[in-house]
């Protein structure tokens, strides 16, 4: 049976298993936008699925109505362009100015859905219904987690639900900083209800088998 083939990570060696090395980088804190501005500038984006996931289709089809969404860490901001067209109030914010720069770009006549932002301050035009996560949480240091998962509780309401996709897998190094679905709960739980969890079948290679859909609503 063949081999699957290799994805290049940030802690590579270069060429490792036969993948295309992974480019050279000057920044290595990936709570500073300068991390991301590079990864942009010379198109390293492994965590990028180009498109709007399964899950989250199935999730909004099952809705019946809007819910105002925030999206932070938004990279590309597929899912917002496609939020709205559904008719859902969204927001899409990143500290990158690359990323922006990007999601503005595919985004085209929606490109005022995205906005240069830091999530630990950044105050939604709306009340949120909804934050949508996607490889936002292990993009983040860990020393970042808690202040994560106080400000999710901050930004929701009760009854509000934080949806999306959480990399359930124990790693040394990162980014993607994966966690045991243990400590997922002792960082969330406190302030949240975890009312669905289930593996996806539809990620990108750097979270294959180790993804899953989770919906957290606020206490």
């Amino acid at each position: 049976m063949p081999h699957a083939p290799h994805v290049p990570r940030e802690d590579d060696a270069p060429g490792q298993g036969g993948a295309p090395a992974v480019p050279s980088f000057a920044h290595r804190d990936s709570s500073q936008a300068a991390f991301w501005d590079e990864r942009f500038a010379k198109a390293f984006t492994p965590w990028d699925a180009a498109g709007v996931p399964a899950a989250l289709r199935t999730f909004v089809a099952a809705e019946g109505a809007p819910r105002a969404t925030l999206i932070p860490g938004c990279g590309a901001a597929y899912e917002a362009a496609w939020l709205d067209a559904q008719g859902w109030p969204v927001r899409a914010i990143d500290f990158s100015p690359m990323a922006v720069a990007s999601a503005k770009a595919q985004l085209g006549p929606r490109a005022s859905l995205v906005e240069q932002a830091d999530f630990f301050t950044y105050a939604p035009p709306f009340t949120l219904d909804l934050i949508y996560e996607r490889a936002f949480l292990c993009a983040l240091p860990r020393d970042l987690w808690q202040d994560y998962g106080r400000r999710m509780a901050q930004l929701l309401p009760s009854g509000g639900r934080l949806v999306g996709f959480f990399f359930l897998k124990e790693t040394q190094k990162g980014p993607p900083f994966g966690t045991a679905p243990d400590a997922l709960d002792a960082l969330l739980a406190s302030d949240f209800v975890c009312e669905d969890a289930r593996r996806v079948d539809d990620s990108v290679p750097v979270f294959a088998g180790a993804e899953h859909w989770m919906v957290w609503r606020r206490r």
